[in-house]
Parts: structure tokens; C-alpha cells; sequence
């Protein structure tokens, strides 16, 4: 079998939370902010470095060279700063249930450039060439609405893992207050 390349692990939290009232990225959870948790995720699942993207300076992040272009500009900054060849993981900052087993199931070993859960934008596994260059800044480039993840996976065929129905329990993620409490809820320190 071959082994698993080395990864670079990203958080994307460069959102506004503009429905949850308050920064999701700080929102503690289970002791310590969901940003941090985050970070830790991905270092259990074996990510050599972990990048934040977002203007947070306290987290050495990466601002968004273009503001307010959600996600897809997030990912854009952080590949204007990695070199081809790198493979990145892509973790949204608001869903706390992921797990490093989880993780790994996008990070096999395969030949596509793109690898994501089935019904999933995130997580998702990017392995960085000049082909999955080309087809951010193409997005990049378009109308608003081409610049999206779902967009980005299109245009580079992303191949979809199954997951279980109990692994599909991971993939909650917080928007609302509502949605934050009921999570808060259901899983207690």
C-alpha cells in the first residue's frame, strides 16, 4: 500500500458569522475556542503544518487578498502562499464533530486532484498543481456566482467518499445561535 504523502492542514475562518451575531472562530468548545480546536483536529489527523485562513493575527492567518468572496477567496490566499505539490486539507472553522478517523479517509492515497465526502463541500483534500491553479483563478475571475467550493469541485471532477450514516452526524456545522445551542446540547464537556 502506499503511504500517505505529507498534508498541510486549513481552517477556514475568515467568515463574517454575521448570522450567529458573534465570531463562530472564538466560540468555546470544550475549553477552548472552536478555532483552536480546529488547529488540534488536524494536527491529530497528521497535518505538518496547519494554516488559518482569515485576518487573524493572533493565528498567524492569512487575509483574504480579496475581502468578501467567502470561502473560494479564502482558499485563494492560501495558495497564492503554498507551492505546488502540497496536498491541503480544508476544514471549515464551525464543525467541531469532525474526527482525525474521518479525516483520513480524504487523505488516502489516490490520483485525483480534488477529494471530498459525498454531499460534501467540506472537508476537502486539494493536492495543488497548476491545473487546480487554473481553475480557482478562472473562478476567481468569473461572476459571483461561479465563485463558490461547489464551482471549484466541478470544474476539477472532485471524486466523493461514502461515508456511514453516523459519520454523516460529523458534517453539523453552526450558523445560529439556535444551531450552536442545540449542538451545545447534544454534546456536553
Amino acid at each position: 500500500m502506499t503511504p500517505v504523502q505529507p498534508w498541510t492542514g486549513v481552517v477556514l475562518a475568515g467568515g463574517r458569522s454575521s448570522r450567529m451575531g458573534q465570531d463562530k472562530a472564538l466560540l468555546p468548545w470544550h475549553g477552548r475556542p472552536l478555532l483552536e480546536q480546529m488547529q488540534a483536529l488536524l494536527r491529530k489527523a497528521g497535518a505538518q503544518q496547519v494554516l488559518v485562513s482569515g485576518n487573524r493575527p493572533d493565528y498567524a492567518g492569512i487575509a483574504d487578498a480579496q475581502p468578501d468572496l467567502g470561502p473560494l477567496g479564502g482558499l485563494a490566499s492560501v495558495l497564492a502562499r503554498v507551492p505546488d505539490a502540497i496536498t491541503l486539507v480544508v476544514v471549515p472553522v464551525d464543525m467541531p464533530l469532525l474526527s482525525a478517523a474521518l479525516l483520513s479517509k480524504l487523505v488516502a492515497p489516490s490520483q485525483h486532484r480534488c477529494v471530498a465526502f459525498e454531499d460534501q463541500m467540506l472537508p476537502m483534500c486539494l493536492r495543488i498543481d497548476a491545473g487546480v491553479r487554473e481553475a480557482l483563478s478562472m473562478l476567481m475571475a468569473g461572476a459571483a456566482p461561479s465563485r463558490s467550493l461547489r464551482a471549484l469541485q466541478r470544474s476539477l471532477q472532485c471524486h466523493r467518499v461514502a461515508v456511514t450514516a453516523s459519520e454523516r452526524a460529523a458534517f453539523v456545522n453552526c450558523n445560529t445561535p439556535e444551531q450552536w445551542s442545540a449542538l451545545i446540547h447534544e454534546n456536553p464537556d
